[in-house]
């Protein structure tokens, strides 16, 4: 088809949009098209038409109205719910270091619900929670440093009995003084008692190893897997390419996505009976009184919802020449004098970790 002859219609251009907004792909949109007239034939355009379109018309933001657009964002927001928080930290010429930004249902979520916190995050993690959570009790991913096993201690002979008994240590000791006693019988049996890696994992043995940590409430979490299992859903609505206006916006919809997914998961709940095991008049009981404080519980959500109102204590920037712009004192004005953070591009794997002492 020569590039004269193809064109996008206006309703062509308004589905594009919305799909777009909706976080489907170009691929996508096109297919739906091909399947909507009967075939590529039956078209005037072509895949590389959409995916222009999308590029050219719909993410054409450039860095410095990016920025405002995403500050704009934030106010219709906080004005739409006064319980939607946001703080952002600037650098002098006004460009956006740091931003954070909660929705009144995270919120709510929070304060009933937020015993336990997963951070997916691996650089500055244990100096930012010293900081801002100085009460709270951290872990490390147990996951990780089993993993690391084969790459740290690979160089000695018989690493696949090492890697067994490491486990069975970690795992099996029932006690903190079986496991010094294990550990310590572990390291003889291997030469390992030089192990620089093993010696400095003994040291924060009290933040990673199970015995030392399951006294405490941890959600049923050893891992950070449930931070990761996001990384797909997420996927589906944001790429590297995301401008910060699209990354809010997709974020926003991935928040509706899941908020849809329980109330579906409620509605099923209510108007199902849960087949009892047994005949036995016990159990019914059991089961309806489970329904009616499950009500309850859904009836204080929607009250917190409403109505919470929880104070963040943002941190105060501790760089010369930085500031710092809240929902409580932002306007349109201000927001008109954003600018765009700076683009980072990484080169591999940093350096350094800070606030880790697993890679030495």
């Amino acid at each position: 088809m020569l590039k004269q002859h193809r064109e996008l219609s206006m309703s062509i251009r308004r589905t594009i949009e919305n799909n777009e907004e909706a976080g489907i792909r170009p691929s996508k949109t096109y297919q739906s098209f091909v399947a909507a007239t009967g075939g590529h034939r039956e078209l005037n355009f072509i895949e590389k038409d959409v995916k222009n379109y999308i590029t050219r018309e719909v993410r054409n933001v450039s860095e410095q109205e990016d920025a405002k657009e995403f500050g704009k964002y934030l106010l219709r927001m906080k004005e739409k719910n006064p319980n939607f928080f946001f703080e952002l930290q600037l650098e002098e010429d006004q460009s956006i270091k740091l931003a954070f930004w909660a929705d009144a249902r995270s919120r709510a979520a929070f304060e009933y619900f937020g015993d336990v916190i997963s951070f997916d995050t691996t650089y500055n993690t244990n100096r930012a929670l010293e900081a801002c959570m100085p009460t709270t009790i951290h872990r490390w991913c147990i996951w990780h440093i089993m993993r690391k096993i084969p790459s740290k201690l690979n160089g000695y002979k018989g690493h696949a009995d090492i890697e067994q008994e490491m486990s069975q240590v970690v795992w099996n000791s029932h006690n903190k003084d079986s496991f010094d006693r294990n550990w310590n019988g572990f390291l003889l049996n291997f030469g390992l008692a030089d192990n620089k890696w093993l010696s400095d994992l003994y040291e924060d043995h009290h933040i990673w190893v199970p015995i030392y940590l399951d006294h405490h409430f941890w959600a049923g979490m050893r891992s950070t897997q449930r931070s990761e299992s996001m990384h797909s859903f997420f996927n589906k609505y944001i790429t590297r390419n995301s401008s910060l206006i699209q990354f809010v916006k997709q974020y926003d919809n991935c928040l509706g996505s899941r908020e849809q997914a329980e109330r579906e998961s409620d509605a099923a709940d209510f108007h199902t009976v849960i087949p009892c095991a047994t005949k036995s008049s016990i159990e019914a009981q059991n089961i309806c009184e489970f329904a009616s404080e499950s009500e309850e519980l859904t009836a204080i959500l929607h009250c917190a919802y409403d109505n919470v109102m929880a104070e963040i204590e943002a941190l105060k920037a501790k760089r010369k020449g930085t500031s710092s712009l809240s929902h409580e004192e932002a306007n349109l004005e201000s927001v008109n004098e954003l600018q765009s953070p700076p683009r980072i591009r990484t080169r591999g794997r940093p350096k350094k970790r800070l606030g880790s002492k697993l890679e030495k």
